[in-house]
Parts: structure tokens; C-alpha cells; sequence
């Protein structure tokens, strides 16, 4: 009967570990998933800069200044290889995409544009599909940090060795609390 009762209890705590690592499992891919998701629309805005930059150069060439800047921080957001990195670069880049398509007040000829209007408004829309795919990659990396940081599945995200997730934070002065 104590064989049992030990035989019972063992296969509850294996039940237990298995249904904790498969569910540290899914986290983690859902965060893989999400970023996947910004990573797309970080890759659909880098695709339209340069035709961004090639739309106002000709009716705005002396923002020279401020379309190479542009360019030179989409080949850096590009390349960056840290996710701290890559979410400073990029949003160093969406202001200056903002600031180039604030430049159609200063040139009426631009403003009537209708490539520049056509890369104005694909723009507005992948920036609306960026702030989602950021928010849901955000609440995919909190639901796997709590699962790995509370108990019991913090036994079991040790000893599986799961690590946290970073959070994406676009901009200055977002330091995450402690």
C-alpha cells in the first residue's frame, strides 16, 4: 500500500513538471512568435525609408542633413544586435521618419505628392501595426517572466534553465522597474 501511495505521489509531481515545462515551453514561444511579428513590421518600414527618402529628395534637397540621417539609422537599426540596441535605434528612426513626413507643410509640391502620400499613409499603418505587435510582444515577454520568477515554475524554469525575456522599450528614459 505505500508503494502506492509513493508510486501516486511520484507520478503527480512528474504530472506537475511535465504540465509546468510545457507551459514555460509555450511562453517562450509566444515571445519568439511576437518578436517575430515586430521584427515584420520593423522590416516593412525599413523596406519603404530609402523610397521615403528618394519621395522628398527631390522636392526637399536641402534636408540633405536629415534624410542621411535617416538612412544611416535604418542601416543601423538593421544591424543591431541587441534588443536594447535595436529598440533605441529604431525609435531614433521613427522620429526622424516623423520629421520627414512633417516637411510636406514647408513644401506644398511635396504635400500633393501622390507617391509621397501613398508612402505617408503605409507608414501611418505599419506604425499602427508596430505599436500592436510591441504591445503584444510586451505582454508575451511579462507572462513568461512571471512564470519563470513565481512558484512553483520557478523550480522547474531553473532547473530547465529558461531565462527572461527583455522587454521592447522604443525610446529614452524607459528603464523597466525594479
Amino acid at each position: 500500500m505505500l508503494v502506492w501511495g509513493l508510486g501516486a505521489v511520484a507520478l503527480i509531481v512528474v504530472a506537475a513538471v511535465i504540465v509546468l515545462f510545457n507551459g514555460l515551453v509555450a511562453a517562450r514561444n509566444q515571445v519568439r512568435s511576437a518578436w517575430s511579428d515586430i521584427d515584420v513590421q520593423l522590416t516593412r518600414r525599413h523596406d519603404l525609408v530609402p523610397q521615403l527618402v528618394a519621395a522628398v529628395q527631390g522636392y526637399a534637397g536641402h534636408e540633405r542633413a536629415t534624410l542621411v540621417l535617416v538612412a544611416e539609422l535604418r542601416t543601423r537599426a538593421m544591424a543591431a544586435a541587441s534588443l536594447r540596441d535595436k529598440a533605441q535605434l529604431e525609435g531614433e528612426l521613427a522620429e526622424q521618419v516623423q520629421r520627414i513626413l512633417a516637411l510636406q507643410e514647408s513644401y506644398p509640391d511635396l504635400k500633393a505628392s501622390a507617391n509621397f502620400l501613398a508612402l505617408q499613409r503605409d507608414l501611418v499603418a505599419i506604425e499602427d501595426h508596430l505599436q500592436y505587435a510591441r504591445r503584444f510582444y510586451n505582454g508575451a515577454v511579462r507572462d513568461l517572466n512571471n512564470r519563470i520568477e513565481t512558484f512553483p515554475s520557478l523550480l522547474v524554469a531553473r532547473a530547465a534553465n529558461f531565462g527572461a525575456a527583455e522587454f521592447f522599450r522604443q525610446g529614452e528614459g524607459q528603464e523597466a522597474p525594479r
